[in-house]
């Protein structure tokens, strides 16, 4: 059973949670949020199982499937750089249609039991006893009425010699005689009196299968005198007990020769009865090795072996055991499956792939919110940007909306259709990024054959790819995407043939590119490659006229996310946000009104100033502390006060930021590296970095 991990308890995940509780083939351990009142947290606490605020303790935890429902990015590059490399990370929308489909198949296989359970309850219910053997003597049937009639437990009929249940049983010499004993009395060994009539099993080859024997109490034949037992409904009652299944199922002798096969069957392959009862094992196969004989030699099953089957050359694959009774060996039973249903599957979700790309790519021009002459000079350039197929390169702080604004270029291109691919130059190391980007050839890295995969490129060709933190690339990758942007065309790891594309380059820095030039971490060439048409946004302290209708578009989001009715903003409150800087720009402001919201009570509805005390302590202290940065003794030289000024501007964003190092690189416009030089310099670690 699968051990699944629930990332994110809102609806999506609440909805998941409730799916998967359901299935047998899936195990729900945990499931996690950051709200311990979220819906999905509530229900997983009532069914016993783990709640927590925290995924980094419980992913290591022998999790096979970790479910992520939240749609962040950024989670989801966590969890990616997290996981172990046996788990896998599955987005919630493929995860829920998955479970949608599991559901199916359940509901499929219950209604196929119940049909086999109504099969024998038709049996069971006949009002006369019946007793059928095999060619060999074996009761091969023994219904209840049987049981009543005889005094012998039907557990323990079920493959015994008939005259060792019933002594007196003439059933064995209708094998030899091959003719119907219609109406024949016999005493049991209990001493009842019965009328009963025996009956050759012979199919329409002429091939004897056994004898049927049907009889009644003397005494209610005598009282239903007119009632006749009709061979043929019995047959067909044991037909339809083998035709109901919805598997493909194949019976083999000892020998190796056809013995059974149902109508799924002849559905699947397109052979007959004609052409395969009575046939060697082999009769159906038109490429691979025979399973029934395999398993008549080895006495073992085989499961989940390939082959091709059938005139048309259908690929399947068929799991086959043995049948041996009394521990002798009778023949095997094979259950053959259509690789079609698997191809459909995978058609499946495939386009859920490509419907989850398509959703990635949601923003347009609309959702930029920007009233002020800065922003709306911007968006101006980002909309000529999108009639061009011109390289552009996205300048701006953490935060302030560089990947909205790709967004909104590729959906007013005439890429719009096809992909939207953003890639994390600064999550992956530069192996793993090189596979991502370019994709590589079976054996490129271990002796294992894994197949051609195409890397992000080929993915988003005829579409768009936004390279994020382009800065932060190694000069070696830089040389390969500057390859990428002159010739149009990539070479997958482990081969030499290049691939052409077509694909629109957007990237994107928070870092002084021009700077790293200069110290030579960053190629010229490739900077004027990208630079073809650059665009700068602009950060929330020098726009602050947006901060009101962001507000207004930020509080409509949250309200949806929490579930909550905030109307607006008090003055004193937008007071105390326009007076603020805002280093981490919009995602700053969205996250402190996110913590609002979530600290108010439910019957409030309007932000005042008393819900911030802290972002008004904290740009107090920020005026206080610039005052006191700047005061000068006579025992410090400039450099010493740089450096002092320096150190307590990274130490604060590290506090903001809660130490974590990728986010106050990003608020501080350096880069990733330069900030690990500057803390072991200052001596900023921390215990609780991330």
């Amino acid at each position: 059973m699968q051990r699944v991990l629930i990332v994110g308890a809102g609806q999506d995940g609440t909805a998941l949670l409730k799916k998967m509780v359901k299935t047998n083939f899936m195990e729900v351990v945990a499931i996690v949020d950051k709200d311990e009142s979220a819906q999905g947290m509530k229900l997983a606490r009532k069914l016993g199982i783990v709640a927590s605020v925290q995924w980094k303790s419980l992913i290591k935890n022998d999790i096979n499937i970790v479910i992520e429902t939240t749609g962040s990015d950024e989670i989801m590059d966590q969890l990616q750089q997290e996981k172990s490399p046996n788990t896998a990370i599955v987005p919630g929308t493929v995860a829920c249609f998955l479970a949608d489909l599991g559901e199916e198949k359940q509901m499929v296989m219950t209604r196929l039991k119940e049909k086999m359970n109504k099969q024998q309850t038709i049996l069971d219910s006949m009002n006369e006893g019946m007793i059928a053997i095999d060619i060999n003597e074996k009761i091969i049937l023994f219904n209840r009425e049987a049981e009543e009639l005889t005094g012998f437990p039907r557990e323990k009929a079920i493959g015994l010699m008939i005259n060792e249940v019933v002594a007196s049983s003439k059933l064995a010499r209708t094998l030899t005689t091959r003719e119907v004993e219609t109406n024949q009395e016999q005493v049991l060994e209990n001493g009842l009196e019965i009328i009963t009539t025996r009956i050759p099993m012979i199919d329409e080859s002429g091939k004897l299968l056994g004898a049927l024997a049907h009889f009644k109490d003397r005494a209610d034949v005598v009282n239903l005198a007119e009632e006749v037992t009709n061979l043929k409904d019995i047959q067909f009652m044991l037909e339809a007990i083998i035709e109901s299944s919805e598997e493909a199922i194949s019976v083999v002798d000892e020998e190796g020769l056809g013995l059974l096969i149902n109508r799924a069957y002849t559905k699947l392959t397109g052979l007959n009865e004609n052409q395969i009862i009575g046939k060697p094992a082999a009769a159906d196969i038109s490429e691979g090795e025979s399973m029934h004989m395999k398993v008549l030699q080895t006495r073992r099953e085989v499961r989940g072996v390939r082959m091709k089957v059938g005139p048309a050359n259908r690929e399947v694959i068929v799991n086959v055991s043995p049948v041996i009774v009394n521990g002798k060996l009778k023949g095997s039973v094979g259950v053959i499956q259509d690789m079609s249903e698997i191809e459909k599957l995978t058609t499946k979700l495939n386009r859920a792939r490509q419907i989850i790309r398509t959703l990635e790519t949601k923003y347009s021009f609309e959702d930029i919110i920007g009233v002020s002459e800065e922003m709306k000079m911007v968006i101006e350039q980002a909309k000529l940007a999108a009639k061009t197929s011109a390289t552009v390169l996205l300048r701006g702080e953490f935060g302030t909306g560089k990947e909205l604004f790709a967004q909104a270029i590729h959906n007013a291109s005439d890429r719009k259709y096809n992909k939207f691919i953003r890639v994390n130059c600064a999550v992956n190391s530069e192996d793993l990024l090189e596979r991502e980007l370019f994709g590589y050839e079976e054996g490129a890295f271990t002796e294992t054959n894994r197949g051609v995969r195409k890397g992000l490129f080929e993915e988003a060709n005829n579409g768009t790819i936004l390279l994020d933190e382009i800065g932060e690339l190694s000069v070696n990758m830089q040389v390969k995407i500057l390859r990428v942007l002159q010739r149009n065309e990539i070479v997958r790891v482990g081969e030499k043939n290049p691939v052409p594309i077509n694909v629109r380059v957007i990237a994107a820095t928070n870092v002084n590119i021009e700077k790293e030039m200069s110290e030579g971490s960053f190629r010229e060439d490739l900077y004027y490659r990208l630079n073809r048409y650059p665009i700068s946004i602009p950060p929330l302290r020098d726009r602050k006229e947006d901060i009101p209708p962001l507000c207004e578009r930020l509080i409509q989001k949250l309200n949806q996310d929490y579930g909550r009715n905030i109307e607006t903003i008090k003055p004193d409150a937008m007071e105390c946000l326009l007076q603020y800087d805002w280093s981490g720009n919009v995602r700053e402001l969205e996250n402190v009104l996110g913590k609002v919201i979530i600290s108010m009570e439910l019957h409030e509805k309007k932000i005042e100033g008393k819900h911030i005390p802290l972002l008004q302590r904290q740009t107090k202290e920020r005026n206080t502390q610039e005052n006191n940065d700047f005061v000068h003794n006579d025992d410090e030289t400039l450099a010493d006060v740089v450096e002092r000024v320096e150190a307590e501007v990274i130490k604060q964003s590290l506090e903001v930021h809660e130490y974590n190092r990728t986010q106050t690189a990003k608020a501080l416009g350096i880069s990733l590296r330069s900030l690990y030089y500057k803390m072991e310099k200052y001596q900023l670690a921390n215990t609780s970095m991330k």
